[in-house]
């Protein structure tokens, strides 16, 4: 490995500069690559990844020091299908994620910053380059802390290298949202959604019929001649049909398209197709073309308006309806927007008093449902059901003052399960977050949506703002909507819960009754074994004692993510060496392995510090993750090495099992430390739980775990984590 080329560098602290001669450049880089221990961040262009830590010798030799030191490395480009074979490098010595359109270059360590201009101009086609530009160089804490945490904004955004590399492989189409501000290329758009859908559906505002008339009417003729042949499923069209424009509407109905009107349309004008979700904010008044346009084929996004329109479609009236209605003059829908909340109080109280048949309540927040309990809202709703038969539904986040206040007035025991009565009944929802209202519709006729301007208010007066009212037969049946679906999740997320009780308390019984019969059969059997000289019987009570153990550590795996899920695992810390526990587990292992011969070409070994190392941690739990990692390496690894190395830092110390086995499966490497992640990917001996037990057994001691394939040499793999450390050699 080449010297660090760091001799001539000296870094005053607070430091903010621009450097302008390639070698300082490079000096400067090497510099921040040999002092940092904790992490290096960077972030660059693909060629500009390739000039920087790897078109230098010395730089690539600072990084893979690093790396050694237990530094951790994270880079972040864009991954394309012509540069493949450069990001696989990458991948064995850094973690890499893919993020589309990267520009710039600038890297961020635990104290210093370094920003490289590398203009297309000095990169050739190999990625290679003797002159650099210039760079700017930042050593002051607040600016560096700025940079990592837009780099860590970066980083969560982006996508694990290895997922972009399979998608790009196999042909797989890559997710991607984008806003669209040219009109020719919206309208290009629109047209191939269009032409290549086999289902249409659309929610607009009334421009928008103009606008598909206007620009976009070959192309849906197209698509319905599709449909009549059998080879379409449609067109379906949500908009508000008014005296303007029911002549389109009629026009495009008679053309085959399937259209219903509604008031209650989202802000956003919406399509959907089988493959991709397109929307604007624009309200297209005139049948005006559009300028903006976003466009998704994100399966969230398209699910989540794809339900959104069919609530819209179940909740809006035929659009033949509508139009005759205006025909004959009849419409009588009365909207009023209310922004005094004095008004909405009043309106409120007086709806709830004269209902009918029906009342349904819907709390965004407990403290909502405490304020208009507090103003006689609820009181009165349940007057009416007692009094008049009057049918009352609640839904509401639950707390212990609701359902205080709710058997109070209901003079029934509630606890927190639904009550079953013929006319009143509540069902606890979980608490919503963002823009909230207290919705109410009286009689499926009318409704009042009152916006929570400070939940925190204990008065109805002050926490609302605007309300709106409607007697409009689509915005009240859309609520309705709503409620109803909110209601039977509400049961169903019960029934859910009280099966995952049964499940979870069904596994921890049957963990705890199979271990109790396991101590005195393995016991028995050992004892058995130790007094049997027949041969024959010696392996038959070796079969029973191997089986009884596997058996033993399945049930305590089982209960031990049972602890972890519950949040009930407690570690009983202490001081304790960890070089000797490391040495007694490889002891213990290396025993097992002179007994099997099939494997005695595998050798156990342990290196690194030969000075006492203490931690505070929970001795078991710690021998339990390493045996865990010893035992996947002889599990892998059927001749050569295993070696276990600790490695102290300044902070913590590291620990690492490298074995010179067949490696981790790149199907299993994304999702390594989860549940059943081997199990469910590749046919594999084990629980598939061990992994996932250690991951959280080192962060609850505040460390933490991963596992990688080996690199340069490519054979075997390295699983390691890291602990805080605790120096006490007092012995």
């Amino acid at each position: 490995m080449n010297a660090p080329m760091t001799a001539n560098i000296k870094i005053d602290a607070g430091r903010i500069e621009v450097l302008r001669d390639t070698k300082i450049i490079i000096d400067t880089h090497l510099h921040i690559l040999h002092k940092t221990n904790r992490r290096w961040d960077y972030f660059a262009d693909v060629r500009s990844l390739s000039v920087i830590p790897f078109g230098f010798e010395a730089v690539k030799n600072a990084i893979l020091e690093a790396k050694s030191r237990g530094t951790r490395l994270r880079f972040i480009t864009e991954i394309k299908r012509e540069n493949i074979s450069c990001t696989k490098e990458f991948i064995e010595i850094v973690e890499l994620r893919h993020l589309d359109g990267v520009k710039g270059n600038f890297g961020v360590s635990d104290s210093e910053y370094i920003a490289i201009s590398t203009t297309d101009a000095s990169l050739s086609e190999k990625c290679l380059t003797t002159t650099i530009p210039h760079a700017v160089y930042n050593n002051v804490i607040e600016d560096i802390q700025q940079h990592q945490y837009v780099f860590e904004i970066l980083w969560n955004k982006a996508t694990p290298a290895e997922q972009r590399i399979k998608e790009i492989e196999e042909g797989i189409e890559h997710i991607e949202t984008v806003a669209l501000k040219n009109i020719s290329e919206i309208a290009k758009r629109i047209n191939k959604n269009i032409e290549s859908s086999n289902e249409i559906k659309i929610a607009s505002h009334p421009g928008g019929v103009e606008l598909i008339y206007n620009n976009f009417r070959g192309s849906y003729k197209k698509v319905l001649a599709r449909h009549r042949r059998g080879e379409h499923k449609g067109i379906r069209f949500i908009t508000t049909i008014t005296k303007d424009n029911r002549g389109l509407a009629t026009l495009l109905l008679n053309e085959g398209v399937q259209i219903r009107h509604t008031k209650n349309l989202t802000p956003l004008s919406f399509c959907i197709s089988n493959k991709e979700f397109l929307a604007t904010a624009e309200k297209m008044e005139g049948g005006k073309m559009i300028s903006s346009l976003l466009v998704s084929n994100e399966p969230i996004y398209i699910d989540h308006y794809d339900c959104l329109f069919e609530q819209l479609w179940d909740n809006s009236i035929d659009a033949m309806d509508r139009i005759n209605d205006l025909k004959e003059g009849v419409d009588l829908a009365d909207i009023e927007v209310i922004p005094r909340s004095a008004r909405s109080r009043l309106l409120y109280l007086d709806l709830v008093k004269n209902a009918k048949e029906e009342v349904l309540f819907n709390f965004p927040t407990s403290n909502a449902f405490i304020r208009q309990t507090k103003i006689g809202a609820t009181p009165l709703a349940i007057q009416a059901a007692k009094e008049r038969g009057v049918k009352v539904r609640i839904l509401v986040p639950y707390n212990e003052e609701v359902g205080a206040r709710f058997n109070q007035e209901v003079g029934e025991e509630l606890g927190r399960r639904p009550i079953y009565n013929p006319t009143i009944e509540i069902r606890y929802t979980e608490q919503t977050s963002g823009t909230m209202a207290t919705i109410l519709v009286v009689d499926r006729k009318m409704s009042l949506v009152m916006e929570i301007r400070d939940d925190s208010k204990t008065t109805f007066d002050e926490a609302i703002g605007l309300s709106t009212y409607s007697n409009s037969k689509a915005g009240v049946l859309s609520y309705v909507g709503i409620f109803e679906r909110l209601w039977k999740q509400t049961e169903l997320y019960q029934k859910l819960k009280e099966s995952e009780k049964l499940k979870d308390d069904f596994v921890n019984i049957a963990a705890h009754e199979l271990r109790t019969p396991m101590q005195p059969i393995l016991g028995l059997a050992q004892i058995l074994r130790s007094k049997t000289k027949d041969s024959e019987q010696q392996q038959l009570l070796d079969t029973i004692l191997r089986n009884a153990q596997r058996l033993q550590r399945l049930t305590q795996d089982i209960l031990d993510v049972s602890r972890i899920e519950s949040k009930s695992l407690d570690l009983k810390k202490e001081s304790f060496k960890l070089n000797d526990m490391i040495l007694h587990t490889i002891a213990d292992y290396n025993r097992v392995i002179k007994e099997h011969k099939a494997t005695t070409n595998l050798k156990l070994e342990f290196t690194g510090s030969k000075e006492d190392i203490f931690i505070v941690a929970d001795k078991s739990r710690i021998n339990q993750v390493i045996s865990n990692l010893l035992g996947n390496a002889i599990k892998f690894t059927k001749e050569g090495t295993i070696t276990a190395v600790v490695i102290p830092n300044s902070n913590n110390i590291v620990v690492s099992i490298n074995d010179t086995g067949s490696g981790i499966d790149s199907e299993i490497l994304p999702k390594l430390f989860t549940k059943f992640a081997t199990t469910t990917t590749k046919s594999i001996a084990g629980t598939g739980l061990g992994l996932f037990i250690s991951k959280n057994i080192i962060e609850a001691h505040g460390g933490r775990i991963w596992g990688k394939n080996n690199y340069p040499s490519g054979k075997g793999a390295t699983f390691g984590f890291s602990l805080p450390l605790h120096k006490d050699f007092s012995g």
